[in-house]
C-alpha cells in the first residue's frame, strides 16, 4: 500500500514536468511544486525520502562526471606535452635515418668504417660554411675552406666559435648537406650538433667533425659527376621556446654557395 502511494504520487509529478535535457543538479524534482494539502503526513514523508535519495544520487553523478572531465583534461594536456618535447628529437632522428632536408647520416657501425676501402680514383671536394643569425652574438667559422677526401676515407675538420661579450652564451647548431642527394652518403663519426655548447665571455673553442663520405657513393649513377658537397652549420642561442629552422624552408639555405669545378677534382699522385 505504501510502495504504490509513492510510486502513484512520483507518477503523476513525472507526469506533469515538461520534458528537458539532462542537467547536472541535485536539487530535488518535487521542489518546484507546493505541498498538497490532499496527501497525508505520511505521505508527505514518503515523498521527502524519495526526494532526499534522489538529491543524493545526483549529487554523486556530478560529482562522478567532474571527475572523470577533469581527468580527461589533464590526460590530454599530459600527452601535448609529451608530444611538444619528443618533436625536435624524433625530427632529427628522422632527417638523419633518411637524410631528408640535407641531414647527414650518423656513422654507427664502427666495424665497417674500420673494414671499408677507399676508393682510390674519385676524390670529393668537400666545402665548409659558417652562419650565425643576427640575434647570436657569437663568432663562428670554419677552420679550413674545404678538404678534398676519397670515398671511403675518414676525414677531421675543425669549427672555431669565440663568445666577444662579457656574459656567458649558450649555442645549439643545425646542419645541413649541399646537394641533398650527397647527403645519404656523408656520415658523421663525430660533431657538435643539436648540441648546448656554453662559452663564457671572451672564451673560444675549436669544435670538431669527424666524417666520412660512404664508398657506394661512387657507385650512386645520380652521383656520376658530382664532386662538390658544401657542409653548412648554423648557431643559435639557446633560449626558451627556440626552434631550429626548418631543412625545407629556402629562406634558411647556407649563406654561402656551392663552388663547381668545370670538371672532377684532380687526383694527385702521391710523391
Amino acid at each position: 500500500m505504501l510502495l504504490r502511494v509513492g510510486l502513484s504520487l512520483c507518477s503523476s509529478i513525472i507526469k506533469s514536468a515538461p520534458v528537458a535535457t539532462r542537467t547536472f543538479s541535485s536539487r530535488c524534482p518535487f521542489a518546484a511544486a507546493a505541498p498538497s494539502p490532499l496527501l497525508s503526513r505520511f505521505e508527505q514523508n514518503v515523498s521527502l525520502q524519495i526526494c532526499r535519495e534522489f538529491g543524493k544520487r545526483s549529487g554523486s553523478n556530478l560529482k562522478k562526471d567532474s571527475r572523470d572531465s577533469l581527468y580527461y583534461i589533464i590526460s590530454i594536456g599530459v600527452v601535448a606535452v609529451g608530444v611538444t618535447f619528443a618533436a625536435i628529437p624524433a625530427y632529427r632522428i628522422f632527417c638523419e635515418s633518411t637524410s631528408f632536408g640535407g641531414l647527414t647520416q650518423v656513422a654507427k657501425d664502427f666495424e665497417k668504417i674500420e673494414n671499408m676501402k677507399k676508393v682510390e680514383d674519385r676524390l670529393i671536394r668537400v666545402q665548409f660554411n659558417a652562419d650565425i643569425p643576427s640575434s647570436m652574438q657569437w663568432k663562428f667559422k670554419p677552420l679550413q675552406h674545404e678538404l678534398h677526401v676519397h670515398p671511403g676515407e675518414t676525414a677531421l675538420a675543425f669549427y672555431t666559435a669565440t663568445n666577444p661579450t662579457d656574459k656567458p652564451i649558450i649555442g645549439i647548431s643545425s646542419y645541413n648537406l649541399t646537394p641533398f642527394q650527397a647527403a645519404y652518403y656523408f656520415n658523421k663519426i663525430q660533431c657538435f650538433c643539436f648540441e648546448e655548447q656554453i662559452l663564457n665571455p671572451g672564451e673560444t673553442v675549436d669544435l670538431p667533425v669527424f666524417f666520412y663520405i660512404d664508398p657506394d657513393y661512387a657507385n650512386d649513377p645520380n652521383l656520376e659527376y658530382l664532386d662538390n658537397i658544401l657542409l653548412s652549420y648554423t648557431f643559435f642561442e639557446a633560449k626558451s621556446g627556440l626552434k631550429l629552422p626548418d631543412p625545407f624552408d629556402p629562406n634558411n639555405r647556407p649563406t654561402a654557395k656551392l663552388e663547381k669545378n668545370s670538371g672532377p677534382v684532380a687526383i694527385q699522385a702521391p710523391a
